[in-house]
């Protein structure tokens, strides 16, 4: 990193800064019910990553999709977000960035407003949020904050980080496991968030 830069660290939110799964399966359960159509929400949380849009055209017509993921995104309001749960090494990934004179920028395929839900609750404290934004798309956002590194947990992290011309970092946190990240082009791999603290300050002594 130049002497002269701001550090800025983008992070993934599912799976990369909090564990959704608990939440998100509620919900779909709740949809299931309320629609009376069948879905396998311990498929649904084995894939999180992409917009609600790509998972609700596996379980209901196209036609019907867009009603679907607005009513998905107001039950998860009020029901998904009190079960989710920081993962290890959250809180310090962040405070890491903060000790370093750094700026925290979320940007995620979440919805924004459900997005920012979960960060208050759980008291993650970051100094921006994107959220409904994909792969590639992400990259905007990551140059719009000027972000030099990117973590998340999916390959579409990786085409986001990539599409910024920042550092890849991914964490074998969610769908796919450290060997398949690193086969995508990952820059750096680690097992999860605790690691990231003391590979930052090793990064940015270099």
């Amino acid at each position: 990193m130049k002497q002269n830069a701001q550090l800025t660290v983008g992070f993934d939110l599912d799976m990369t800064l909090i564990d959704s799964r608990p939440g998100i399966k509620a919900v779909y359960d709740l949809l299931a019910a309320e629609t009376g159509v069948e879905i396998d929400s311990e498929l649904v949380i084995s894939r999180l990553g992409p917009p609600v849009e790509w998972e609700m055209a596996h379980w209901y017509p196209a036609e019907a999709v867009p009603a679907m993921s607005d009513r998905y995104r107001a039950l998860y309001a009020d029901h998904g977000v009190s079960d989710c749960l920081a993962l290890p090494g959250a809180y310090a990934s962040l405070a890491s960035v903060r000790a370093h004179h750094g700026r925290s920028v979320v940007v995620t395929g979440k919805f924004g407003p459900n997005a920012r839900l979960n960060l208050d609750a759980l008291d993650l404290e970051v100094d921006a949020l994107h959220g409904t934004v994909f792969g590639p798309e992400k990259g905007t956002r990551l140059r719009e904050e000027g972000a030099g590194i990117y973590v998340g947990d999916h390959l579409g992290d990786i085409a986001g980080a990539r599409a910024a011309s920042a550092l890849a970092v991914a964490v074998a946190t969610g769908p796919y496991d450290a060997e398949t990240l690193g086969a995508a082009g990952a820059d750096v791999v680690l097992p999860d968030l605790t690691a990231f603290p003391d590979w930052l300050a090793e990064y940015l002594a270099a």
